[in-house]
């Protein structure tokens, strides 16, 4: 039915081996019943009761070609030997050489290469033994013996290898077209991590330069000295303020809620852990330093590393549990992420999250950098180091 609703459809390929069907089971059906000095073949002879299902059995499975070569190539070398054991007939003239030489370059073209060895291992000793009866010879019908054998091998094989390398040229195209494809995709995941980046930068911003904008205006307000210059302060972190979301704006999604509030950072790191565990992870959390003196955007940028991290063991890892551990010395913040699971989380780009390229994005935002890969003993590694530059300034703005 499957087949009936792709020729329906108009499928190209289902079409082309539906005729490749149609013809090999008609030239033998003229072989046996018509007149095969038309198409250059000798008649083939036998009981009717093998006659009669005989282009079904060798000519119709070329409509199987393209989905199961190995069948059709085995389906066709049945019939063919069955009609030498009962009729001795020969594989002489058009009709045989058309419906071998087709299910040769089927069997390579479209079949693995361990399918594709197996099928001509396996008809070899056949078309041994039919030569050996001096019935084959395929394109050269005077050849006999151990030379008919092997000139009648050789020109299967030429059909054959023909199909191996289209085959082997179709596999490379495909996996060019993959790995550009699997390129185009981590390319898009680095540029949607880098809104995010800006969108979380432009919150920060945000957020500090309304705290300068209410403690300029409520030291204004408080008739203290130096009035001129706050009102300054305050006109000049209001229109920065404007300036900023009118600039980032478009980078935050039309559904997405703006908000004033900082991103969430090393802090928030307690809740995400036990939000996990909720979900069946064991995470176990070490916060070696003092994180409360990162840079606000280092800060949340350690905490989104960490979350994508949890997120793809959680999703992909299997049974498992995980390590997180971060150390913040000196003018370095570092994150690892560890887990024993099964598979190679790290990996993948889930739907949600940008997987390895997103963090490798955001590490290098901070001019870090990003490793990830598998651990010898199993499980997956991730381990990112991000320099906090010209010094530590205060997460929070109180």
């Amino acid at each position: 039915m499957q087949a009936v609703g792709r020729l329906a459809g108009r499928d190209p390929g289902m079409i082309v081996d539906a005729g490749m069907g149609i013809a090999g089971a008609g030239l033998i059906a003229i072989a046996t019943w018509g007149s095969p000095r038309l198409i250059g073949s000798e008649a083939i002879a036998g009981p009717s009761w093998l006659l009669l299902p005989l282009p079904l059995l060798v000519g119709a499975p070329l409509v199987l070609r393209r989905r199961a070569p190995l069948l059709t190539w085995l389906a066709t070398w049945a019939g063919i030997a069955l009609l030498f054991l009962l009729a001795g007939n020969s594989l002489r003239g058009v009709a045989f050489m058309f419906v071998l030489f087709t299910a040769a370059y089927s069997l390579g073209a479209h079949a693995s290469l361990r399918h594709a060895v197996t099928g001509l291992v396996v008809a070899t000793p056949v078309l041994a033994l039919i030569n050996h009866a001096g019935e084959a010879g395929l394109a050269y019908p005077s050849h006999s013996g151990s030379s008919g054998v092997v000139l009648s091998f050789l020109q299967l094989l030429a059909f054959w290898l023909a199909g191996v390398f289209v085959h082997a040229h179709r596999r490379s195209v495909s996996l060019a077209a993959r790995s550009l494809a699997l390129q185009h995709q981590a390319e898009h995941a680095a540029a949607v991590e880098r809104t995010r980046i800006a969108r979380e930068l432009h919150d920060i911003v945000a957020h500090h330069l309304s705290v300068v904008v209410l403690q300029a205006a409520g030291a204004r307000a408080s008739g203290k000295p130096a009035e001129a210059t706050l009102e300054k302060i305050e006109n000049s972190a209001r229109q920065a303020l404007a300036e900023t979301r009118r600039l980032l704006g478009v980078l935050r999604d039309p559904d997405e809620e703006a908000g004033l509030a900082p991103q969430p950072g090393i802090g928030e790191l307690d809740a995400l852990a036990a939000s996990v565990r909720a979900a069946g992870l064991p995470v176990n959390l070490v916060i070696d330093g003092d994180p409360a003196a990162l840079p606000a955007a280092v800060d949340v940028s350690v905490y989104r590393i960490v979350q994508e991290s949890l997120t793809n063991v959680l999703k992909h890892a299997g049974p498992a549990s995980a390590d997180v551990t971060i150390e913040c010395a000196g003018d370095t913040v570092t994150v690892e992420v560890t887990d024993d699971g099964t598979t190679e989380p790290g990996t993948k780009i889930s739907a949600g999250g940008h997987g390895l390229a997103g963090m490798r994005e955001r590490a290098a935002v901070f001019g870090g950098e990003l490793a990830a890969g598998p651990r010898p003993g199993g499980g997956f590694t991730v381990r990112a180091r991000l320099p906090l530059g010209g010094g530590l300034q205060p997460a929070r703005v109180s």
